[in-house]
């Protein structure tokens, strides 16, 4: 069982505030082209987009391939503490003495840490073991 969690390692990021503010264009088709009325409609922050709660907000830099239907290597998730869990979620995890992440499912009054990858087995958690909720992953970020 350890090995299987040893395959989605996190790098933990935490988080700084950024006033910064970016050009937003509005929305852009992805089928037929449309006439840009004006090039730029206005500016947005990032943090104002993507961070609800600056207190328990931080960062995760993915590796492994447990996960990879959802992500892959490098992809950057933005993890929320504050959020509570629910069943199918994606959330950070801690096991084992170990972060991973995984869907959580509950079934038969058992609970099960479930990768998207169907390669690698779920995991069952019994009750001498545990599991920590460390938070849910809200955005992720990938480069192309």
């Amino acid at each position: 069982m350890k090995k299987q969690l040893n395959t989605q390692k996190i790098e933990l990021i935490q988080h700084e505030s950024s006033e910064q503010r970016y050009p937003y264009i509005g929305n852009v088709q992805a089928g037929f082209p449309s006439p840009a009325e004006d090039f730029f409609h206005d500016y947005i922050s990032l943090d104002e987009l993507l961070v609800d709660h600056k207190e328990t907000t931080f960062f995760a830099r993915v590796s492994g391939s447990s996960m990879g239907n959802d992500f892959s290597d490098g992809d950057l998730l933005i993890i929320d503490k504050s959020l509570e869990w629910e069943e199918n979620k994606i959330a950070l995890c801690f096991i084992d003495g170990e972060f991973t992440l995984k869907r959580i499912k509950l079934k038969d009054g058992k609970c099960y840490l479930v990768p998207s990858n169907k390669d690698f087995p779920l995991i069952e958690v019994n009750y001498e073991q545990g599991v920590t909720i460390w938070g849910v992953v809200k955005y992720s970020i990938r480069k192309h």
